[in-house]
């Protein structure tokens, strides 16, 4: 496996970023964006990376808070548990808005495009990146064809910014995996969310992963369940494989 560091120019600034590959593949067959969780990147995305490009797909990695850099690092185990990193955590996630992070997916296109990646591309975002992974999609439909989320947060919100409320433009197959039980995605937003996909008929799934945390699917974080994320791997490489061709 190969990690190259990238610097991406963003409206914002320039944002750095791992890109992924299989040293064994000569080009990749497609390219996934993986939208980060509120830790930042860091060994644990790298590594879910790697495990992803092995499937045979060019991997991004962003930084999606790196108008704040530098900052952290934050430990996943502890991080909401310790005052002092929580409130420098939500100042991260609340500082970085949804319309931050999708004009920065324009840019992270453009990356893989540069970078020899011009097939179908997918994004998959955990925790608060299931949400902007989404929103990519909506945004980009013509580029992006597979969104995935998992244990993502606000998906169906009374917010502007909510995915749902752009369910007409996606033309992307969408799946999200909620852990059963999650304040930041309750059943009336899972409701809500299901019934915009449907009236859109956009090809979804929402799939109720019973007794996982939210969290679960990410090896570091507090919450890791081994058997869940290995489900979650599962669908995950089952969806880009049938979409990502």
């Amino acid at each position: 496996m190969t990690k190259q560091d990238l610097q991406i120019k963003t409206g914002d600034g320039v944002a750095k970023a791992g890109l992924f590959r299989s040293a064994n593949a000569s080009s990749a067959k497609a390219g996934v964006i993986l939208h980060m969780d509120a830790f930042g990147p860091r060994a644990a995305l790298d590594g879910m990376a790697e495990r992803l490009a092995g499937e045979g797909y060019a991997v991004l990695v962003p930084d999606l808070f790196y108008r704040n850099a530098p900052y952290g690092p934050f430990d996943a185990k502890t991080a909401f548990s310790e005052e002092k990193t929580k409130t420098a955590l939500m100042a991260l996630v609340t500082g970085t808005t949804q319309d931050m992070t999708i004009s920065d997916s324009g840019a992270f296109l453009d990356a893989l495009a540069a970078e020899g990646v011009t097939g179908p591309v997918g994004t998959v975002g955990y925790c608060m990146g299931g949400a902007r992974a989404l929103n990519a999609a909506a945004t980009y439909p013509e580029r992006i064809k597979a969104a995935a989320s998992f244990h993502g947060g606000n998906l169906a919100s009374d917010a502007a910014d909510s995915p749902h409320r752009k369910a007409a433009s996606f033309r992307a197959r969408v799946y999200v995996g909620t852990s059963g039980v999650d304040r930041s995605f309750p059943p009336e937003q899972s409701a809500r969310l299901a019934e915009a996909l449907r009236v859109a008929e956009v090809d979804h799934v929402i799939e109720n992963y019973v007794g996982m945390a939210h969290g679960w699917c990410v090896p570091d974080h507090s919450v890791f369940d081994a058997a869940g994320a290995e489900r979650h791997w599962k669908r995950l490489t089952t969806f880009f494989a049938e979409t990502l061709i």
